[in-house]
């Protein structure tokens, strides 16, 4: 598969995965509505850095972004992140 169309693929998924709109990243990235939307069908080749400015406004690792398998939205999450929920959720068993 193309770089750039796995890239906007797996950045489209994960951000819908939580919950986010394109017009929300923009206001978090600072990446006009227009290039989220011409990343996300693989028209964009963007550099090291916009992927890392714009995994952490969506909340995922740079990893994530260019991973060939799908990463679920658990699994891309930081580990605090992880950690806290798994910790919510054996509360919540008890």
């Amino acid at each position: 598969m193309d770089m750039r169309k796995l890239v906007g693929e797996n950045f489209a998924r994960l951000r819908k995965e939580r919950g986010l709109t394109q017009e929300q990243v923009e206001e978090r990235s600072g990446f006009s509505q227009w290039y989220i939307s011409s990343l996300e069908r693989g028209r964009r080749n963007p550099t090291i850095i916009s992927l890392y400015e714009l995994a952490n406004a969506i909340g995922v690792r740079v990893a994530d972004l260019i991973a060939d398998e799908v990463v679920s939205a658990d699994e891309s999450s930081p580990p605090e992140v992880r950690e806290a929920s798994a910790a919510s959720s054996k509360t919540e068993e008890s």
